[in-house]
């Protein structure tokens, strides 16, 4: 039997799965990721910071006209669409199959395509909130704004998009939710990450369960841990199996 069949007959056979994702899910929705020889910290860019220090709470604090024009240019990916990834875990979870999906990804393509129970560990550019009343804006109003940093429409206070940057902790309640249903999970389901970037790589830790399934296009530091190795693109894995399942 080979992977695929593998993980045909562990999905098929179970409704307690949990996924949890990266950057490597929505590349193939065109948005870039991180790490990769094609990411955003490998490719040559045009700013005189790097773009670990102009993603930093400091910077946003110290220089928020150059942080947004950045963020702008390259965390926005407004006409991304969701992939043949975001539509199976979608079905899983309408099946019954799959009680969460967890993601380190901002951009709101899980919700697109239909599923409900998404926990984003590092916010989402979807939410825009002001720094001074806490009023919540969508992203067409940061897109929209005729000042170059977002000011709030009741109180005049900076706009700040609702993600997690560098040096800024991850919300609590996001990170228990997601300890919870990985506890809990029979199968749980890695995809289009690295497991690099801590803390959320640590949720690994917490699985307790032995159908533990890694989908990545490389290796990761958990692979000799998995039951299950799948070196290829996400989409096209959980894609192509999902349509066989009734």
């Amino acid at each position: 039997m080979d992977s695929m069949e593998k993980l045909r007959d562990i999905i098929k056979n179970s409704d307690n799965i949990v996924f949890f994702g990266g950057a490597g899910v929505s590349t193939e929705s065109n948005i870039p990721d991180f790490r990769s020889e094609a990411g955003l910290y490998n490719t040559k860019n045009n700013y005189s910071y790097p773009p670990e220090v102009m993603l930093s709470h400091s910077f946003f604090c110290e220089h928020p006209e150059d942080f947004f024009e950045f963020y702008k240019a390259k965390m926005i990916y407004k006409d991304a669409k969701p992939n043949e990834a975001h539509y199976a875990l979608a079905k899983l979870e309408n099946m019954g199959k799959l009680k969460a999906v967890i993601t380190q990804n901002i951009d709101g393509l899980h919700q697109e395509a239909g599923s409900k129970s998404v926990i984003e560990l590092h916010g989402s550019v979807h939410r825009n909130y002001c720094m001074n009343c806490g009023k919540f804006f969508n992203l067409d109003y940061v897109l929209n704004s005729k000042d170059t940093i977002p000011k709030c429409d009741y109180c005049g206070g900076k706009v700040k998009p609702d993600v997690v940057l560098y040096e800024e902790a991850l919300d609590m309640e996001a990170i228990n939710k997601a300890v919870y249903y990985v506890k809990n999970a029979d199968v749980l389901i890695i995809g289009g990450t690295s497991l690099a970037v801590y803390p959320a790589a640590n949720l690994v830790n917490y699985y307790r369960g032995n159908s533990l399934i890694l989908i990545n296009k490389s290796f990761t530091p958990y692979d000799n841990r998995a039951s299950l190795v799948i070196n290829n693109k996400i989409g096209e894995v959980l894609g192509s199996i999902v349509k066989e399942l009734k």
